[in-house]
């Protein structure tokens, strides 16, 4: 089972935001869900972001993988630079 940080739609029509969310690869966009880790809206000015940095860790450490925009968001965040360290540290230990 391969699994990946991802997107998923919610809100109304032409006014979406999004969940930041820890699915099978298999399921469907908004379909069936694991973990919820975040939310994202893309329609306020600047964009609004919040991401539980402990659960994503969590998730990126047992080998769930991000999607390119998700991978942006963490970058941005600042918690895909923590998940390098924490590679880092694991290795020289």
């Amino acid at each position: 089972m391969a699994v990946k940080i991802r997107l998923k739609r919610m809100g109304a029509k032409k006014s979406p935001f999004y969940r930041i969310v820890v699915a099978d690869s298999r399921s469907p966009r908004d379909g069936r869900i694991i973990e919820n880790i975040g939310h994202y809206d893309s329609t306020t000015l600047p964009a609004t972001v919040q991401i539980d940095e402990e659960r994503a860790l969590n998730w990126l450490s047992t080998g769930a993988q991000p999607t390119d925009t998700v991978k942006d968001l963490f970058s941005k965040a600042g918690i895909l630079t923590k998940w390098d360290e924490l590679k880092r540290t694991k290795k020289e230990a």
